[in-house]
């Protein structure tokens, strides 16, 4: 298996735990990008706008240029698809450790509900986590 940084493997534990709140938040900014709010001021220097005069090609490429919501839709479709291949004893480890509020569990708990024994939920964890860098381009 690949070995990866702590940092690394930190940074996609965060992002496992923020899951359902980097789907709210794509929501959020897609709907405000489709109503025409944007955060920031395209025009600040005067002149003329590089972004055509009709509100849908406005947005498409708002849409598309939105590295935010780019970044965050790349994280959710690493996670995505990672975690739906995986077989159901995996799946439950991600949702009782990652996405269970409020987190109750311990990790000798988590093995006992699924049931596994504790090495090799972490060893799962360790592999599901690098698959995750992986697919994200994050090695």
């Amino acid at each position: 298996m690949l070995k990866i940084k702590r940092g690394t493997f930190l940074h996609v534990e965060s992002e496992l735990y923020a899951y359902h709140d980097t789907l709210r938040e794509i929501v959020r900014i897609k709907n405000d990008l489709l109503q025409g709010k944007t955060s920031e001021d395209e025009n600040v220097g005067g002149g003329k706008s590089n972004l055509p005069g009709d509100p849908t090609g406005r947005t498409a490429i708002l849409l598309v240029s939105h590295k935010r919501l780019e970044q965050m839709m790349n994280v959710v479709d690493a996670i995505e698809s990672v975690v739906s291949g995986l077989p159901d004893d995996r799946q439950k480890l991600i949702q009782l450790r990652y996405w269970t509020r409020p987190q109750t569990l311990t990790w000798d708990g988590i093995a006992a509900e699924i049931p596994a024994h504790r090495a090799t939920v972490f060893r799962w964890r360790d592999g599901i986590i690098t698959a995750i860098a992986a697919r994200a381009g994050w090695r």
